[in-house]
């Protein structure tokens, strides 16, 4: 190619500008999830890549009295000492304020999202971020709902209204760029 074009609109999530919110992983809800034990694990994986990678993590939690903790899976790979905790009764994360100002501090415009339910407070959230000029990435085998037909109508919804829709080895890849950088032998460990 002998020209180049410059826009002002990035297609690749660099890691510097990305940040994660994790949704409502929680005991009461998680079992009901269809492919829960698949989702779990993609989300444990995707929590520890982008730890390795240095990508700060807001993990929220639904009204702890009625859906209980966040699973066990989940807070056993999380860093709390550098993570965000954060109840919300708000389906969309971004209705609680602690969580929006929490997201709008890190000065990142990348929001790689996961969690359940993908057609609730998943695609809400996602839905505000869009009209809040972020750019959510959603990771698409670390989302779920109660039913396969729902997830996939939100994930159809949030594609169409903008969002990036990917997968967990595809987005630390992509966050890693290189086999030279230092976290990729880790990270490919994880993917195993």
């Amino acid at each position: 190619m002998s020209k180049t074009i410059t826009t002002d609109k990035t297609y690749r999530i660099m890691r510097d500008n990305a940040q994660a919110m994790v949704i409502d992983v929680q005991q009461k809800l998680a079992p009901h999830i269809y492919r829960n034990d698949e989702i779990i694990k993609k989300t444990t994986t995707l929590i520890q890549g982008l730890q390795l990678l240095g990508v700060p993590i807001v993990l929220n939690e639904q009204y702890k009295k009625g859906l209980g903790e966040t699973v066990s899976e989940v807070m056993d790979v999380l860093d709390t000492s550098k993570a965000k905790v954060i109840e919300k009764v708000t389906f969309s994360a971004c209705d609680n304020d602690e969580v929006w100002n929490h997201i709008a501090q890190q000065n990142r415009t990348s929001v790689i999202v996961c969690g359940i339910e993908t057609h609730v407070c998943v695609m809400q959230t996602v839905l505000d971020l869009l009209d809040n000029g972020m750019q959510p990435v959603v990771i698409a085998d670390a989302t779920g709902s109660r039913s396969a037909y729902d997830r996939r109508q939100a994930i159809r919804r949030m594609r169409r209204a903008g969002a990036v829709i990917t997968t967990t080895e595809a987005i630390l890849f992509e966050l890693c760029r290189s086999s030279k950088d230092p976290a990729f032998k880790a990270i490919s460990q994880l993917i195993k």
